[in-house]
């Protein structure tokens, strides 16, 4: 895989941020979920709208599982 660096504005890298899933996806992956929604989006509206919907879904529960974990006494 040949790789590259892209400049973008802070901004638009927070936006990349919040679609994240995890803190170690990467930005490819954030960026290639983008690029197949945006082509799915194309062909059949409503499927990009539940794969968006799915993400969404994922998200606030694993916000849900960091807040909860975060908030529990850890182990020495």
């Amino acid at each position: 895989m040949e790789i590259t660096t892209i400049k973008i504005e802070k901004k638009t890298k927070a936006r990349l941020d919040k679609l994240k899933i995890h803190k170690k996806e990467s930005y490819e992956e954030a960026i290639q979920k983008i690029l197949s929604i945006l082509n799915i989006c194309k062909a059949n509206p409503e499927e990009a709208r539940r794969k968006l919907n799915e993400i969404d879904r994922i998200k606030s529960l694993t916000d849900r599982n960091n807040k909860t974990s975060s908030s529990l006494p850890q182990a020495i």
